[in-house]
C-alpha cells in the first residue's frame, strides 16, 4: 500500500507541476501582449540618403575595375 501512496503522490506532483507551467505560460503571453511593443535597433535606422545632384558627371572620369564597376566618393560638407 505504500507504493500506491507514492505513485499517487508522484501523479499529484506531476499534475500540479503541469498546471503551474500552463498557468505561468498563459500569464507570460498575457503580460507580453499587454506591454508596449519594443523597438529594435534596426527599426530606428535613418533612410538611405539620396545621391547629390550631378553625380553622373562626377563619376564619368572614374575608371571601371575588372568587373566593370565604378566606385565614386562624395563629400557634401
Amino acid at each position: 500500500m505504500a507504493v500506491t501512496g507514492r505513485r499517487g503522490a508522484w501523479r499529484w506532483a506531476v499534475a500540479v507541476w503541469l498546471v503551474l507551467v500552463a498557468v505561468a505560460g498563459g500569464l507570460t503571453l498575457w503580460w507580453q501582449d499587454s506591454a508596449e511593443p519594443q523597438r529594435h535597433g534596426w527599426e530606428e535606422s535613418a533612410p538611405t540618403p539620396s545621391l547629390p545632384e550631378g553625380w553622373q558627371s562626377a563619376c564619368a572620369a572614374a575608371t571601371p575595375d575588372e568587373n566593370g564597376e565604378v566606385l565614386c566618393f562624395f563629400r557634401t560638407r
